[in-house]
């Protein structure tokens, strides 16, 4: 047992290593091919995300990417692709500022609304999804692909003036009405730009998501639908249950994504508003092979890189550079991890098989297979 655990923990370290130093060959050689010296790049990368404004900038990227890897990871516990998360946050986060706007009530009872809010239209986003899957056998990449498209289209239905928006003539764009000061989300101070208060709640979402899926019964069916639908169903597992339940949780969660940017910072929904953060989920998700750990540790790293391009660009790098870098990492990991997995399954196969083989013994039980004298006299009688 204990030299079992011993190879699972070199499994789990060698996989990530794996990765990283082989993104970081392909990388090298990518910058060389252009004619940019590596090592010099990588030391511009570390400097610059190092500075104070750099590490609070990358905590408030990395508090969304980590919210929209969670949203994905919930799909990916059993194999359900949700590509529409950036259509169900930016979907929950134009209502949930519109509702917020609509509304002067003390920010302890409207903060919380404009979450539930925000999680509601989410939920009831993906839920389309869902339906789709169970009822019609729809894929959901398809579906949820298409409703990316949709959400965009709501969204700028609504947002116009007369309606859900209000124009700034002074900065020619139009926004929902501004949430009122009182339901402006705390902030942490520091030297520089404070951090986003949101970044309690992603915690949370963290820690709720480990429990969910760790340890209740739901996460354990959750996770065998995932790796065989006819055994879970088998087992009693209502697989169409499973799925729609796994698509509102995972919208819900997709509309956290959009709350820290809004309580936090714009404090209202504009032509301006990030996109393509549920994409950047994606990867994310991938990179912490779906544990909030890992999760956590690939948001950081996404955040970095993008904070990191900008010192790049000073020093006359191709900016694009680290799009590169950020394709590579991705590949690294998946190619890495599912190396090691195989690596791991025919090291246990080769384990047990050497474990049967002393447990039988030697042929015949150690005399070549032939009858003993007691066994002769006994046939004899």
């Amino acid at each position: 047992m204990k030299k079992f655990d011993k190879d699972r923990l070199i499994l789990a370290i060698a996989a990530p290593v794996l990765a990283v130093v082989g993104a970081l060959v392909v990388t090298a050689l990518v910058l060389l091919a252009t004619g940019k010296e590596p090592f010099h790049a990588f030391n511009v990368m570390v400097t610059y995300g190092s500075h104070s404004d750099s590490q609070v900038y990358i905590l408030n990227k990395a508090t969304t990417y980590y919210l929209a890897g969670l949203a994905v990871a919930v799909g990916f516990r059993m194999n359900l692709f949700n590509i529409g998360v950036d259509g169900q946050y930016r979907l929950a986060a134009f209502f949930a500022a519109a509702v917020g706007g609509a509304m002067s009530i003390p920010g302890i009872i409207q903060i919380p609304i404009i979450i539930l809010t925000a999680m509601v239209v989410g939920a009831l986003w993906a839920a389309i999804a869902g339906v789709l899957k169970v009822t019609r056998g729809v894929s959901e990449v398809i579906s949820t692909i298409m409703l990316n498209s949709l959400a965009g289209i709501v969204i700028g239905y609504f947002l116009q003036d007369g309606r859900l928006g209000v124009t700034d003539k002074s900065a020619n764009m139009v926004s929902t009405k501004p949430l009122p000061s009182s339901s402006h989300l705390f902030n942490f101070t520091t030297s520089t730009d404070p951090i986003v208060g949101f970044i309690v709640f992603a915690a949370l979402a963290g820690v709720i998501y480990w429990f969910l899926l760790s340890r209740t019964r739901f996460g354990f069916d959750l996770r065998a639908v995932g790796r065989s639908e006819p055994a879970a169903e088998a087992s009693g597992v209502s697989v169409k249950k499973m799925v729609m339940s796994s698509m509102l949780i995972s919208g819900a969660m997709a509309g956290l994504v959009g709350m820290p940017t809004l309580l936090n910072q714009s404090y209202e929904y504009g032509t301006d508003f990030p996109v393509g953060i549920g994409f950047t989920g994606i990867a994310v998700a991938l990179l912490g092979r779906n544990n909030p750990v890992g999760i956590a540790v690939g948001a950081v790293l996404w955040a970095f890189l993008e904070r990191a391009s900008n010192g790049l660009e000073f020093e006359g790098y191709d900016k694009e550079i680290v799009g590169v870098i950020q394709g590579v990492i991705v590949l690294a990991v998946v190619i890495a991890y599912e190396l090691v997995r195989r690596y791991g399954l025919v090291r246990q196969q080769r384990q047990v098989g050497e474990e049967l083989a002393a447990a039988a013994g030697p042929p015949g039980g150690g005399n070549n297979g032939s009858d003993g004298p007691d066994d002769k006299q006994e046939v004899k009688a």
